[in-house]
């Protein structure tokens, strides 16, 4: 009886710094998220409305359309992806088209995305971080996509300070972890 405790308390004391772990690397995505949406919106609302409509190029997204692109995309990782809702459609989506939104209406758009996502992974079980899916015919987790939600939205969001750029407009000083 006394091997047993021993070798039950050595097994939990043993386990515990990788549950540790895996609540702490979702603590982290939690945190740089927030700190994602703190910088982003500052770009958003630096770039003046008339300017949404530039793109660097001809074949680029625009200022608006890479802004809402984030929020598609990070709606559809976290909510779709994460927390295995039905997805929505890129081409038939209204709600992360640009198209008649104001300024102030896409960065509310993308404030409440991120508080969404953001509340997803709060309640999400660290357990299933290694559970894997298809991600356009390759196998990755939800650990994996956790770490793209971040590197997605600098992807899109350094389009947008390029542009920024290109109108004369000196970007926000970049914040670190984020």
């Amino acid at each position: 009886m006394k091997k047993t405790i021993t070798l039950l308390t050595l097994l939990l004391l043993t386990a515990a710094p990788l549950f540790a772990q895996q609540d702490k690397f979702i603590e982290d995505s939690i945190e740089r998220l927030e700190n994602s949406r703190k910088y982003l919106l500052l770009v958003a609302e630096m770039m003046p409305e008339d300017k949404y409509s530039y793109k660097a190029t001809e074949e680029s997204l625009s200022f608006s359309e890479n802004l809402m692109h984030i929020g598609f995309a990070l709606d559809w990782h976290s909510q779709s992806l994460i927390g295995n809702r039905a997805a929505r459609v890129y081409q038939t989506d209204t709600v992360f088209k640009p198209a008649h939104k104001t300024k102030a209406e896409m960065m509310a758009r993308i404030n409440q995305t991120f508080t969404e996502a953001i509340a997803l992974l709060q309640d999400f079980e660290p357990a299933q971080l290694d559970e894997e899916l298809d991600y356009f015919g390759l196998n990755r987790s939800k650990r994996q996509i956790f770490m793209l939600l971040a590197d997605h939205i600098t992807h899109h969001r350094a389009q947008m300070l390029v542009s920024m750029r290109l109108n004369g407009l000196v970007p926000p000083r970049y914040v670190l972890y984020q």
